[in-house]
Protein backbone atom coordinates (compact mmCIF):
# COMPACT_ATOMS: atom_id res chain seq x y z
CA UNK A 1 0.00 0.00 0.00
CA UNK A 2 1.68 3.22 -1.16
CA UNK A 3 1.17 6.67 0.31
CA UNK A 4 -1.35 7.66 -2.37
CA UNK A 5 -3.58 4.70 -1.50
CA UNK A 6 -3.25 5.44 2.19
CA UNK A 7 -4.12 9.10 1.66
CA UNK A 8 -7.11 8.27 -0.53
CA UNK A 9 -8.60 5.98 2.12
CA UNK A 10 -7.70 8.26 5.03
CA UNK A 11 -9.47 11.24 3.47
CA UNK A 12 -12.71 9.42 2.65
CA UNK A 13 -14.76 11.42 5.19
CA UNK A 14 -12.54 14.52 5.16
CA UNK A 15 -11.89 15.26 1.48
CA UNK A 16 -10.16 18.55 2.27
CA UNK A 17 -6.65 17.26 2.92
CA UNK A 18 -5.89 19.81 5.62
CA UNK A 19 -7.18 20.66 9.11
CA UNK A 20 -9.95 22.93 7.87
CA UNK A 21 -13.66 22.58 8.53
CA UNK A 22 -16.31 23.11 5.87
CA UNK A 23 -17.25 26.55 7.23
CA UNK A 24 -13.62 27.65 7.12
CA UNK A 25 -13.19 26.41 3.55
CA UNK A 26 -16.32 28.29 2.49
CA UNK A 27 -15.23 31.50 4.24
CA UNK A 28 -11.74 31.37 2.72
CA UNK A 29 -13.06 30.77 -0.77
CA UNK A 30 -15.67 33.50 -0.40
CA UNK A 31 -12.92 36.01 0.40
CA UNK A 32 -10.50 34.72 -2.23
CA UNK A 33 -12.62 34.00 -5.28
CA UNK A 34 -13.02 36.76 -7.85
CA UNK A 35 -16.36 37.41 -9.49
CA UNK A 36 -17.23 36.65 -13.09
CA UNK A 37 -15.43 34.46 -15.60
CA UNK A 38 -12.22 34.02 -13.62
CA UNK A 39 -9.58 31.28 -13.71
CA UNK A 40 -8.39 29.22 -10.73
CA UNK A 41 -5.38 26.92 -10.49
CA UNK A 42 -4.89 24.41 -7.68
CA UNK A 43 -1.31 23.16 -7.33
CA UNK A 44 -1.44 19.85 -5.48
CA UNK A 45 -5.19 19.52 -5.93
CA UNK A 46 -5.70 15.91 -4.83
CA UNK A 47 -9.29 14.93 -5.52
CA UNK A 48 -10.23 18.49 -6.50
CA UNK A 49 -12.41 19.31 -3.51
CA UNK A 50 -11.36 22.96 -3.40
CA UNK A 51 -12.15 23.38 -7.09
CA UNK A 52 -15.59 21.77 -6.96
CA UNK A 53 -16.54 23.84 -3.92
CA UNK A 54 -15.21 26.98 -5.61
CA UNK A 55 -17.27 26.25 -8.71
CA UNK A 56 -20.39 25.74 -6.61
CA UNK A 57 -19.89 29.25 -5.23
CA UNK A 58 -18.87 30.85 -8.55
CA UNK A 59 -20.50 28.92 -11.43
CA UNK A 60 -18.73 31.04 -14.07
CA UNK A 61 -15.35 29.96 -12.73
CA UNK A 62 -12.91 27.93 -14.83
CA UNK A 63 -10.63 25.76 -12.70
CA UNK A 64 -7.60 23.57 -13.33
CA UNK A 65 -5.91 21.24 -10.88
CA UNK A 66 -2.50 19.58 -10.92
CA UNK A 67 -1.41 16.56 -8.90
CA UNK A 68 1.02 13.70 -9.44
CA UNK A 69 -1.38 11.01 -8.18
CA UNK A 70 -2.66 9.71 -11.53
CA UNK A 71 -5.33 7.43 -10.04
CA UNK A 72 -6.83 10.19 -7.92
CA UNK A 73 -6.76 12.60 -10.85
CA UNK A 74 -8.49 10.07 -13.14
CA UNK A 75 -11.23 9.48 -10.57
CA UNK A 76 -11.68 13.21 -10.02
CA UNK A 77 -11.93 13.89 -13.75
CA UNK A 78 -14.58 11.19 -14.10
CA UNK A 79 -16.55 12.69 -11.23
CA UNK A 80 -16.64 16.19 -12.70
CA UNK A 81 -17.49 14.78 -16.14
CA UNK A 82 -20.40 12.83 -14.63
CA UNK A 83 -21.54 16.07 -12.98
CA UNK A 84 -21.47 17.86 -16.33
CA UNK A 85 -18.55 20.10 -15.31
CA UNK A 86 -15.89 18.70 -17.62
CA UNK A 87 -15.72 21.95 -19.56
CA UNK A 88 -15.26 23.99 -16.38
CA UNK A 89 -12.96 21.86 -14.20
CA UNK A 90 -9.91 20.21 -15.74
CA UNK A 91 -7.25 18.02 -14.11
CA UNK A 92 -3.62 17.40 -15.01
CA UNK A 93 -1.81 14.30 -13.73
CA UNK A 94 1.77 15.54 -13.44
CA UNK A 95 4.33 17.06 -11.13
CA UNK A 96 3.03 20.49 -10.13
CA UNK A 97 6.56 21.91 -10.39
CA UNK A 98 6.64 21.04 -14.09
CA UNK A 99 3.16 22.29 -14.98
CA UNK A 100 2.95 24.91 -17.70
CA UNK A 101 -0.12 26.60 -19.15
CA UNK A 102 -0.97 29.19 -21.80
CA UNK A 103 -3.19 30.85 -19.17
CA UNK A 104 -2.55 33.02 -16.17
CA UNK A 105 -4.85 32.62 -13.19
CA UNK A 106 -6.80 35.04 -11.02
CA UNK A 107 -6.43 32.76 -8.00
CA UNK A 108 -3.75 30.13 -7.36
CA UNK A 109 -4.27 27.66 -4.52
CA UNK A 110 -1.77 25.45 -2.77
CA UNK A 111 -3.16 24.08 0.48
CA UNK A 112 -0.97 21.69 2.44
CA UNK A 113 1.24 20.93 -0.55
CA UNK A 114 4.41 22.93 0.11
CA UNK A 115 6.35 19.66 0.46
CA UNK A 116 5.86 19.15 -3.29
CA UNK A 117 7.87 22.30 -4.00
CA UNK A 118 10.49 22.05 -1.28
CA UNK A 119 9.01 24.44 1.25
CA UNK A 120 7.04 27.63 1.78
CA UNK A 121 8.96 30.12 -0.33
CA UNK A 122 9.55 27.75 -3.28
CA UNK A 123 5.79 27.17 -3.33
CA UNK A 124 5.17 30.91 -3.54
CA UNK A 125 7.74 31.17 -6.34
CA UNK A 126 5.96 28.43 -8.26
CA UNK A 127 2.55 30.03 -7.76
CA UNK A 128 3.81 33.45 -8.80
CA UNK A 129 4.68 32.13 -12.27
CA UNK A 130 1.02 31.30 -12.90
CA UNK A 131 -0.55 34.40 -11.40
CA UNK A 132 -2.36 37.02 -13.49
CA UNK A 133 -1.69 40.70 -12.69
CA UNK A 134 -3.69 41.63 -9.62
CA UNK A 135 -4.36 37.97 -8.82
CA UNK A 136 -4.21 36.31 -5.42
CA UNK A 137 -2.71 33.21 -3.83
CA UNK A 138 -4.42 31.08 -1.19
CA UNK A 139 -1.64 29.20 0.59
CA UNK A 140 -1.95 26.75 3.48
CA UNK A 141 1.05 25.51 5.46
CA UNK A 142 2.08 24.35 8.92
CA UNK A 143 3.81 26.37 11.62
CA UNK A 144 4.83 25.83 15.23
CA UNK A 145 2.19 26.91 17.74
CA UNK A 146 4.92 26.49 20.35
CA UNK A 147 8.49 25.28 20.33
CA UNK A 148 8.55 21.56 19.51
CA UNK A 149 9.62 19.33 22.37
CA UNK A 150 11.30 15.93 22.28
CA UNK A 151 7.97 14.11 21.78
CA UNK A 152 7.30 16.14 18.62
CA UNK A 153 10.79 15.53 17.29
CA UNK A 154 10.47 11.82 18.05
CA UNK A 155 7.27 11.85 15.97
CA UNK A 156 9.39 12.52 12.88
CA UNK A 157 9.69 16.32 12.73
CA UNK A 158 12.76 18.54 12.87
CA UNK A 159 12.89 21.77 14.87
CA UNK A 160 13.75 23.85 11.80
CA UNK A 161 11.03 22.29 9.65
CA UNK A 162 8.67 25.18 10.43
CA UNK A 163 8.74 28.59 12.12
CA UNK A 164 6.31 30.18 14.53
CA UNK A 165 3.34 32.05 13.07
CA UNK A 166 4.85 35.52 13.25
CA UNK A 167 8.09 34.39 11.60
CA UNK A 168 6.16 32.49 8.94
CA UNK A 169 4.21 35.63 8.02
CA UNK A 170 7.39 37.72 8.16
CA UNK A 171 9.04 35.38 5.66
CA UNK A 172 6.06 35.68 3.34
CA UNK A 173 5.99 39.48 3.47
CA UNK A 174 9.77 39.68 3.01
CA UNK A 175 9.31 37.61 -0.14
CA UNK A 176 7.12 40.34 -1.63
CA UNK A 177 3.59 39.36 -0.57
CA UNK A 178 0.91 41.26 1.30
CA UNK A 179 -1.49 39.22 3.46
CA UNK A 180 -5.14 40.10 2.85
CA UNK A 181 -6.55 37.53 5.29
CA UNK A 182 -5.50 34.55 7.32
CA UNK A 183 -7.12 31.64 9.11
CA UNK A 184 -5.40 29.66 11.86
CA UNK A 185 -6.92 26.21 12.17
CA UNK A 186 -8.45 25.55 15.57
CA UNK A 187 -7.65 22.59 17.78
CA UNK A 188 -11.15 21.30 17.00
CA UNK A 189 -10.40 21.42 13.28
CA UNK A 190 -7.14 19.57 13.86
CA UNK A 191 -8.84 16.93 16.02
CA UNK A 192 -11.60 16.36 13.47
CA UNK A 193 -9.02 15.99 10.73
CA UNK A 194 -6.81 13.57 12.65
CA UNK A 195 -9.66 11.45 14.01
CA UNK A 196 -11.04 11.24 10.47
CA UNK A 197 -7.64 10.35 8.99
CA UNK A 198 -6.82 7.60 11.46
CA UNK A 199 -10.42 6.42 11.77
CA UNK A 200 -11.04 6.05 8.05
CA UNK A 201 -7.89 4.01 7.59
CA UNK A 202 -8.68 1.85 10.61
CA UNK A 203 -12.27 1.29 9.47
CA UNK A 204 -11.10 0.24 6.03
CA UNK A 205 -8.72 -2.31 7.57
CA UNK A 206 -11.40 -3.72 9.88
CA UNK A 207 -13.88 -3.92 6.98
CA UNK A 208 -11.37 -5.78 4.79
CA UNK A 209 -9.87 -8.44 7.08
CA UNK A 210 -8.78 -10.63 4.15
CA UNK A 211 -7.04 -7.84 2.23
CA UNK A 212 -3.24 -8.26 2.06
CA UNK A 213 -2.76 -4.62 3.10
CA UNK A 214 -5.03 -4.96 6.14
CA UNK A 215 -2.18 -5.20 8.66
CA UNK A 216 -0.21 -2.35 7.15
CA UNK A 217 -3.26 -0.07 7.20
CA UNK A 218 -3.94 -0.76 10.88
CA UNK A 219 -0.26 -0.26 11.74
CA UNK A 220 -0.08 3.02 9.79
CA UNK A 221 -3.23 4.35 11.47
CA UNK A 222 -1.95 3.40 14.92
CA UNK A 223 1.47 4.98 14.34
CA UNK A 224 -0.12 8.16 13.03
CA UNK A 225 -2.51 8.34 15.98
CA UNK A 226 0.35 7.88 18.45
CA UNK A 227 2.48 10.56 16.75
CA UNK A 228 -0.46 12.95 16.91
CA UNK A 229 -1.76 12.32 20.43
CA UNK A 230 1.62 11.78 22.10
CA UNK A 231 3.55 14.19 19.90
CA UNK A 232 2.43 17.14 17.82
CA UNK A 233 -1.14 17.76 19.03
CA UNK A 234 -1.30 21.38 20.17
CA UNK A 235 2.19 22.12 18.87
CA UNK A 236 1.82 21.84 15.11
CA UNK A 237 -0.38 24.59 13.72
CA UNK A 238 -1.80 25.31 10.28
CA UNK A 239 -2.38 28.72 8.72
CA UNK A 240 -4.11 29.56 5.45
CA UNK A 241 -3.13 32.93 4.00
CA UNK A 242 -4.71 34.97 1.24
CA UNK A 243 -1.91 36.91 -0.45
CA UNK A 244 -1.31 39.43 -3.20
CA UNK A 245 1.98 40.60 -4.61
CA UNK A 246 3.30 43.73 -2.95
CA UNK A 247 3.93 46.55 -5.47
CA UNK A 248 7.59 47.38 -5.88
CA UNK A 249 8.54 50.93 -4.83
Amino acid sequence: MDRHQISSIAHTDHPVAAPLGDDSVHALLDRALPRGDARLLDLGCGSGTWMTRAHAMRPDLRAEGVDNDADTIAAAQRAVADAGLGDRIVFHAQDAQEFTSPHLYDLVLSIGATHAFGGLLPTLDAARKHLAPGGSILLGDCFWEREPDRAVLDAGFTADEYDDLATTVDRVTADGWTPLYGHVSTLQEWDDYEWSWTGNLSRWALDHPEHPDNGQALKTAAEHRTAWLHGYRGTLGFVTLLLRSTPRP
